[in-house]
Formats: C-alpha cells, structure tokens, sequence
C-alpha cells in the first residue's frame, strides 16, 4: 500500500511546483499563479495522422450520430455506410454525410464491406455483444458505446473475441481519455489528497429528453421500422413505437440509470485509481415521477464496497442518480481521502487540501517569493487552501481525444485503456446495480476474476 505521509507529501508538492510536467502523452500544462490558491491550466498537443480511416456506424440515432460527428472531427477519418433500422434515419444520414453514404437495415452487410475499417456501434445496448463479436470476427475495429454489454453474462465472450481477433475494441465511456480524469490520476499517484478511503458520484437530468422521453417521428410504423429486427434476441412483441425509440426506459433493450450513466463514474473511477472494481454491490431507488410506462427507477442509489488491492488501499463508493431533480443538479466524481478531496469532470480537477502548518515546503517558499512576500519567518507559510486545474478554451474534450487513442491504436497496432477487460469490469458493477435494485438484495462480485460470488 502506498505511504503518504512524511516523504510522500513532500514529493507531492515538488511535483506540483514543477508545473511544466506532463499529465500523459501528448499533454502539456501551463501554470499560472491566482490570487487566492494555485490554478493549472491543461492543454492537449496536436495530434499528426499517418494515414486515413473508413468507418461505418451501426445504430444511427442520438448517441450514434454525435459519436460519429465526433470522429469525423479527427483528421483523416471519412464515413462510408451508415445502418440503422429506422428508414428516417437512413435518409438524415444521406442529407448529412452525403449523397454517397451507403445505408442499409442491415448490420451484416456493413460487416461484409471491404472498405470498412472500424465500426461505432451505437445501438440499444441489447445489441452491444452480437454486433461487437460479429465486427470483429469480420475484421473490423470496433468503437462500442457504454455499457459494454446489456448483461454480465455477456462479458466474456465480447473479450474473447477481442483477445482471438487482436481487433482494437474500445468502450465509449469518454471521461476515461479526458484532461480531466489524467490529472485526477497523476494527482492520486502524488499523494495528493492522501490515502482514499471514500468516493462519490452523481448526476442529475430534469429535462423530459434528459428523463428519455426522445421524440418519436410522426412516421414511425411497421413499415418504417424493422422491429423483427429489433426485437429478434429478446421477447417477441407487437409493434411499439414507444419501446422502440424510448428504448432505455425498458429492461429488454436498455440498463437503466445504472447502465447509462453509472457506467461513466465506475469507468472514471477506475481509470483514475486503477482498480478493479468492487466486491460488494447494493442499490436502492424507484420510480418516483416518471410514471409514463417505463421499467426502470427514476431514483436511484448505489453503494460500493471496493476491497484492498496492490493499486489502492479499501474504500466505499456512494452513487446517486436523479432523474426528477427540480435544480438540474450537478455531475461530478469526487474522491476523498485522509489528506484532502478532488471533485473531478472530464475538464477540471478542483484539488482541496487540509491546511497545516509548513516549514521547509520549497513549492510554497517559491510562490511567497513570486508574490514579492517575506519568507524569512518560514513557519508561516502556509499552503493554499485549494487548486484548480482547468482545461484550456480551445481544449476539444473527453469524447474527442478518446476517438484520437482509438484511432491511434488502429494506426499503430496498439493498445486502448477502455478495452473490453476495463469495459466489463466498468459495466458489471453497473449492471449488477440494476441486478441489486430488482432482486432487492446485496449482491458479491470478484472484480479480479469476473464472477459472481456465491453467498
């Protein structure tokens, strides 16, 4: 386990003064003295291109489509096919992209297209594993949206198709690649805020589309939607507008809170700590406002036990969602531990550290003497009481820089954080969360090796 005190603490603070150092590859950060605190500011390098990419999307609606506008914004990718199975869909894409996208209903035939290098799958999450395993397996990279799969019995096989093929896979929880989430993990690794022992997360939606309540077209039928389609790995049922393109409101078709936005904090989590993930899974919740037919709490609470590890001391992690929060709330991942705190987004840390006494510190003696301030009575320096690190304006973000490492490691051969391991182990306590509520019991999990554990 890590020794924070004495030696380490210090070694926090020299590192911080030497604000010139890297956060990761490809980053660089400034420093720049405020008046009250420290304040970093982050900033990503350019990135070059080697050579292009043709890529496909499968699953063509909000989440698929800002996906791939997000990865058209990359230098040197270019959209070939489009499928989805809504007919409406397909046509915004021709008015979108261009005359010359090939669309179909579908999936196979994408597959089967020798001009398709990498896929993005932004389905329902019923469909994440088939499509994911059938990409691959047909030679495609494969950019799956979050949760990695709709069940954690499907976990496995999704990262044995990745290990057989060598296909680049990666999970589209974009935090994961953010300024923010490297400087929360360098900061950790310092010491920064000591050893952890609790974190939290949370997040709020109050506007009806932020509750799921998506547009249905006035179009929408039987024979503008292959619903057989849709439907053909789960319960068979009639025609349903409503199921089909509110599809996260329904157990069938989506994960929930849990799966949709859980997914994103365990994911950060993670990354930020290396961990695994947690041993002991229970949630509380229900469904408090949103009586519109849906399957899935409005409300929902999830607590975490995370056990000992080479990476990380044990700690509890509370997670809160909301979906009838009348001030919109706020989204953050906050970690705590015996030295201090970070709230952490996928642009900012905001580090707050317990203030004591310092005699011999050299990173405040150096930001006294910037302030034209006497350092001779050195047992009154004392440290600020918080530190901001902000990503610059013109910094492109989570969602881009995470296709940029998606893209590098199809160019490269080489490797992504969010592959289907870091995947799985990111939705199972999600999705197990959901497993918590409707069974309404604790539920134990071995995040090293995967499985359920028998009580």
């Amino acid at each position: 386990m890590k020794d924070i005190t004495g030696s380490s603490r210090r070694n926090f603070i020299k590192k911080l003064a030497a604000s010139s150092a890297a956060v990761a590859i490809g980053t660089q950060v400034f420093a720049e003295e405020k008046r009250q605190g420290f304040h970093e500011s982050l900033k990503r390098l350019p990135h070059s291109v080697n050579d292009n990419i043709n890529i496909a999307l499968i699953g063509a609606g909000g989440m698929g489509t800002q996906d791939t506008l997000t990865a058209l914004s990359v230098p040197g990718v270019k959209l070939v096919a489009v499928c989805d199975l809504y007919d409406g869909r397909l046509k915004e894409a021709k008015t979108r992209w261009g005359a010359d996208i090939f669309t179909t209903r579908s999936y196979k035939e994408i597959l089967s297209r020798k001009d398709v290098d990498a896929v993005i799958v932004g389905t329902p999450d019923h469909w994440h594993q088939q499509i994911s395993i059938d990409a691959m397996r047909a030679g495609k990279h494969v950019y799956c949206e979050k949760p990695m799969v709709h069940d954690i019995s499907e976990g496995p096989a999704v990262i044995k198709a990745q290990k057989e093929t060598g296909k680049i896979f990666q999970v589209g929880s974009q935090g994961v690649s953010s300024l923010g989430n490297e400087k929360a993990k360098q900061l950790l690794k310092d010491g920064a805020i000591g050893e952890l022992n609790y974190a939290e997360g949370f997040w709020a939606r109050h506007s009806p589309t932020g509750a799921w309540q998506y547009p249905i077209p006035t179009d929408a039928s039987a024979q503008t939607v292959d619903w057989d389609t849709f439907v053909s790995n789960t319960k068979k049922r009639p025609f349903d507008a409503t199921r089909f393109f509110r599809w996260r409101n329904y157990r069938d078709y989506g994960t929930g809170m849990a799966g949709d936005l859980f997914v994103h904090l365990f994911s950060s989590l993670h990354f930020i700590t290396d961990s695994y993930g947690p041993n002991k899974v229970y949630a509380a919740g229900g469904l408090r406002y949103w009586k519109d037919g849906r399957e899935v709490p409005d409300v929902l609470l999830g607590s975490f036990d995370y056990p000992q590890s080479q990476a990380h001391s044990p700690f509890n992690l509370s997670l809160r969602c909301n979906f009838v929060d009348g001030t919109s709330g706020t989204t953050y991942l906050k970690l705590v531990g015996s030295e201090g705190s970070m709230d952490v987004t996928w642009d900012s840390v905001a580090l707050k550290r317990n203030k004591t006494t310092v005699s011999d510190d050299p990173f405040f003696i150096e930001q006294m003497k910037k302030a034209g301030k006497p350092v001779t009575d050195r047992k009154r320096i004392l440290p600020p009481e918080e530190y901001t690190f902000a990503a610059e304006k013109d910094y492109k973000g989570g969602p881009y820089d995470h296709f940029v490492n998606f893209f590098n490691a199809i160019r490269n051969n080489g490797k992504v954080v969010e592959d289907a391991v870091f995947g799985y182990r990111a939705a199972a306590p999600a999705l197990l969360c959901n497993d918590s509520y409707n069974q309404d019991t604790a539920i134990l999990w071995n995040p090293e090796q995967m499985q359920l554990v028998k009580k």
